[in-house]
């Protein structure tokens, strides 16, 4: 199992809605609203590295209202 955590940055006033959208993606177990230098971070949990990238930069990144994402494979 692969964990890693997902930063993303919003467009102003999508925070809400995406969340609820990251929540539905497969491989997401929790995604939370945050303050700081990014708006939401998403814990994911699949079986191998590609399918961090599938859930990052296909599912994430595909969302209208993300501007940028940066991922954090757990080492752990």
């Amino acid at each position: 199992m692969v964990t890693a955590y997902v930063m993303i940055k919003a467009n102003t006033g999508d925070a809400d809605r995406l969340r609820s959208e990251i929540d539905d993606i497969e491989g997401v177990v929790d995604t939370h609203i945050v303050a700081g230098d990014v708006d939401l971070i998403a814990k994911v949990e699949v079986e191998s590295p590609g399918k961090v990238k599938d859930v990052s930069a296909t599912s994430i990144q595909a969302i209208d209202g993300v501007e940028d994402t940066r991922t954090y494979i757990a080492m752990d």
